[in-house]
């Protein structure tokens, strides 16, 4: 199991203890949730906080963009350093315009995520299953951290689960809101590999939560 710390939810005030505590504490990567006020209705991050970050912590840096033009965010967020770009199926005008920003990521020398809101069908996945190296299921409604989990989504993991190991298919299944020890652990059972999981992280001991996610 991948472990996925959400900076949202960071102390500021004692960032750099934080960080510390985090890259010693067995998690492997490190998600950025970008949102630009329009697409979400919150204001977080721009490239220069991730540039940031990248100076305090070896870990895998997993964007997350929340973001009307994900075109134009995802390369800003790699130049800045990203190693993995995630953006919403929502935000896309076309299946055309999906498949071209993946590859235009991957040219680029990072890997790809789709994500799908809560009320989005997860069958909409099952066309881009060859073109991601992961698919997001946001098990709250994306915005804001500290949200409960959302029952429904264990049922969109095991579907698309099923889905990948059907075409032979090993991209991860991140999931992403309300995850602590007792839902990640169901996120687990369903067919999630990497769990997202911010207040539960840093507003706790950051190296037993981590583990507990394991």
């Amino acid at each position: 199991m991948i472990v996925s710390p959400s900076v949202l939810a960071v102390d500021y005030s004692r960032m750099n203890e934080q960080v510390a505590q985090l890259n010693a504490s067995g998690a492997q990567w490190l998600h950025f949730d970008v949102m630009d006020g329009h697409f979400v209705p919150n204001l977080t991050f721009g490239p220069d906080i991730l540039k940031g970050f990248k100076k305090l912590s070896p870990l895998f840096m997993d964007v997350h963009l929340m973001v009307s033009d994900p075109a134009f965010f995802a390369k800003v967020f790699q130049d800045a350093g990203a190693d993995l770009i995630t953006f919403h199926y929502e935000a896309m005008e076309s299946d055309e315009a999906i498949r071209k920003l993946a590859q235009e990521i991957h040219a680029r020398g990072g890997k790809a995520g789709l994500s799908v809101k809560p009320k989005t069908d997860v069958t909409v996945l099952e066309k881009f299953l060859h073109d991601f190296d992961l698919f997001l299921i946001m098990s709250v409604e994306p915005g804001f951290g500290g949200q409960s989990f959302m029952e429904n989504s264990l049922e969109k993991m095991s579907w698309l689960r099923g889905k990948l190991d059907e075409a032979g298919l090993n991209a991860h299944i991140e999931v992403d809101g309300g995850i602590n020890d007792k839902t990640g652990a169901r996120a687990k059972e369903a067919g999630a590999d990497v769990l997202v999981a911010g207040s539960y992280v840093f507003k706790n001991d950051i190296g037993k939560a981590v583990k507990s996610l394991e």
